[in-house]
C-alpha cells in the first residue's frame, strides 16, 4: 500500500485560555477519503481543535498541516480546497435560500450550476425561494451543509452536523454524508457528542475528553480492542478463587462474580469441571463484551453525561 500523507496532521496541538488547557497535545491524522468521527462529550474540547484546523482561532502551541501545507504560511490556498460549517449555520435571515447560496457563490467564486447542485444534494430545491428565517432548525442545518458543499471541496469539516435535526432529518444527513467520499471524492471529518451518529457513519474515529485524545484508529480497531470476558457465579466466590488460581488461571473477584480474561470454549468447560470436582456449584458462566457506549464511557469517564 502506498505511503499518502495524511490530509489533516496535528503536531502538539494546544490552546488554553487563561492558563486552562481546551485542548491538549492533540495529534490527530486523518487520512484521504475518510469519514473521520472526531468523538467525545460536550465541552471536550472538538469545536475548538476544528476552529483551529481552519485558522480560526490561533493555537497555543503545535502545528496543523493540511494538505501536506501549514496552515500558517498558506490558509487562503487551504480554505479554497475546504468547506466547512462550524457551531450553527451562518445565513441572511431576511434572504431566500438561494439568494444565500448566491452570496456565498460569489465569495467562493464558483459556478452558478453548484448551487442547484448543492440545494439538490440536501434536499431544499423545492424551498429555495423562501426567506432563510422562515426556515426550520433542520432547514436552517441543511442550508449551511449546503454552502460548506457548494465549491465541491476536497475536505469538509462538520461540527455536530445533526444538530436540531429530528430523526427523519438525521437519517437523511447521515446518508448524504455517507455517499460524499464515494460520488465526490471528499474527505470528511465531522465532530458529535453522539456516539450512534459515529457508529453508524464514520470510518475511523477519534475519542476525545478533556481536550486530550483518548483513541485514534478504525471503528474495527476500537472494537477489536474490547476483548470479551468471561463472568462465573458461584456460591462460595473465594473457595473458587483459590482453586482456579492453583490452576494457573487469573480470575478477579468483581460483585458476586470471578471475572476472567477470555477463554476458549474447551478451556471454559475445563474450569467448570474443576470447580464441580471441588464441590463448588457453579451457577452461571456468561460471556461478556462491552458494547461500544461502555468503551467509550471508560474511555470518557463514566460520571461525565453525553
Amino acid at each position: 500500500m502506498m505511503n499518502v500523507s495524511p490530509i489533516i496532521e496535528t503536531r502538539n496541538l494546544s490552546k488554553s485560555y487563561g492558563g486552562t488547557h481546551r485542548v491538549h497535545q492533540i495529534n490527530l491524522a486523518v487520512q484521504t477519503g475518510q469519514i473521520f468521527g472526531f468523538l467525545g462529550p460536550n465541552g471536550a474540547g472538538k469545536t475548538t481543535t476544528l476552529k483551529m484546523l481552519l485558522g480560526l482561532i490561533k493555537p497555543t502551541e503545535g502545528t496543523v498541516n493540511v494538505f501536506g501545507k501549514d496552515l500558517r504560511n498558506n490558509r487562503p490556498d487551504i480554505l479554497n480546497k475546504t468547506g466547512s460549517l462550524i457551531e450553527s449555520p451562518s445565513y441572511y435571515g431576511h434572504l431566500t435560500g438561494l439568494e444565500n447560496m448566491r452570496v456565498m457563490q460569489h465569495l467562493r467564486n464558483v459556478p452558478s450550476k453548484n448551487i442547484d447542485e448543492a440545494l439538490k444534494i440536501v434536499r431544499l430545491e423545492n424551498q429555495k425561494h423562501k426567506r432563510a428565517d422562515q426556515y426550520s432548525l433542520g432547514m436552517k442545518q441543511r442550508l449551511g451543509i449546503a454552502m460548506a458543499l457548494l465549491a465541491f471541496p476536497s475536505l469538509l469539516i462538520l461540527d455536530e452536523p445533526t444538530n436540531g435535526l429530528d430523526p427523519a432529518g438525521i437519517g437523511e444527513i447521515r446518508e448524504l454524508i455517507k455517499s460524499l467520499p464515494k460520488q465526490y471524492g471528499m474527505t470528511i471529518l465531522l465532530s458529535s457528542h453522539l456516539l450512534t451518529e459515529i457508529e453508524q457513519i464514520a470510518t475511523s474515529v477519534g475519542i476525545i475528553s478533556d481536550g486530550k485524545l483518548l483513541f485514534q484508529g478504525t471503528m474495527e480497531s476500537l472494537q477489536a480492542s474490547n476483548k470479551p470476558k468471561i463472568l462465573i457465579q458461584t456460591n462460595d466466590m473465594a473457595r473458587a478463587e483459590k482453586v482456579l488460581l492453583t490452576q494457573g488461571y487469573m480470575p478477579r473477584i468483581l460483585g458476586k462474580r470471578l471475572v476472567l480474561e477470555y477463554l476458549r470454549e474447551e478451556e471454559v468447560a475445563r474450569m467448570n469441571k474443576l470447580l464441580v470436582e471441588h464441590d463448588i456449584p457453579v451457577s452461571r458462566i456468561e460471556e461478556h463484551q462491552k458494547s461500544l457506549e461502555d468503551i467509550f464511557l471508560d474511555l470518557t469517564g463514566k460520571e461525565r453525561s453525553l
